[in-house]
């Protein structure tokens, strides 16, 4: 199955079983093909699948635990070669890959929170943080060059930009926006040459929020918020991006997650010549099946 529009949507859902209306309605008012779900909090066995097909997506790779984390891909079109990597020698469930028509690789990642204390020797939850930009760093800087047709996204944790916060002094102290963590998420950048699609649409001039948190009692009126949920694209496939959205609204929704989606548009016509991958996907070979 082929197509040459393709719809990406990356939301961080923040427990999948409380959100079924929010869910519905964000595909039926944003119509991803493939819909990247993080902090499903769910087990596998429990996963609501029902839904899930209920809304289109008879493709559904999920890979969950009780009660924290979780990632899913829900997907309108095929999905072969699907694998879950586990980073630092920890079971979590934070990082899928899997392939879709056109030969595009797609990384569905969950970067940990990190705590409240932005010190690694103090805190080991901001050290897991550091150690698994560092580990995707070094495995996609053994990659780098190969012509692949990478999508990486998620909630990534992190706002790097002055302009990814309400407030760059206030924060600069503050888990999500520390220069330690703004300088590890730069290296897992640069280690592929990923290009930020947001950013690539929307100036990085203009403020740009994902995630606002629960404790405000008006989130719109306040703003305080931080971007978050990353979109980045492979030097191979950045040709094909021809837009970008953050849906702003969707904080706005009855019972919301405290995150929002964030949408890439691309147009794989504009990357029609494959030859230029040469990277081998022996994981190609097995087709991802429902449960």
């Amino acid at each position: 199955m082929e197509t040459a529009r393709l719809r990406i949507t990356t939301w961080n859902v923040n427990s999948v079983r409380i959100r079924e209306e929010a869910l519905r309605r964000v595909v039926r008012e944003i119509e991803p093909d493939v819909l990247c779900l993080q902090e499903t909090k769910v087990e596998n066995s429990r996963f609501p699948y029902a839904l899930a097909r209920d809304l289109g997506f008879s493709h559904i790779f999920v890979d969950g635990q009780k009660a924290y984390h979780g990632v899913a891909v829900l997907s309108r079109l095929p999905l072969t070669g699907c694998a879950a990597p586990k980073w630092c020698n920890v079971p979590d469930c934070r990082h899928q890959v899997c392939f879709l028509p056109g030969d595009v690789e797609l990384h569905n990642v969950y970067i940990p929170a990190g705590g409240d204390i932005p010190d690694p020797e103090v805190n080991p939850k901001f050290r897991h943080k550091l150690d698994m930009l560092s580990a995707l760093a070094e495995a996609f800087a053994c990659r780098r060059g190969d012509g692949a047709r990478l999508v990486l996204l998620g909630d990534l944790n992190i706002a790097p930009l002055e302009t990814d916060v309400w407030n760059h002094r206030a924060l600069l102290d503050v888990v999500s926006h520390t220069p330690i963590e703004v300088e590890a998420l730069r290296r897992l950048q640069e280690s592929y040459g990923f290009i930020d699609a947001v950013r690539a649409v929307i100036p990085p001039a203009v403020r740009l929020y994902t995630w606002w948190s629960y404790r405000a009692q008006d989130w719109a009126k306040s703003d305080r918020g931080r971007r978050l949920d990353h979109i980045w694209l492979s030097p191979a496939l950045a040709p094909a991006l021809v837009g970008a959205e953050v849906h702003r609204e969707v904080r706005g929704f009855d019972n919301p997650s405290d995150h929002v989606p964030v949408t890439v548009e691309l147009d794989l016509a504009r990357v029609a010549d494959r030859a230029a991958a040469t990277v081998v996907r022996q994981r190609k070979e097995k087709t991802c099946e429902s449960q």
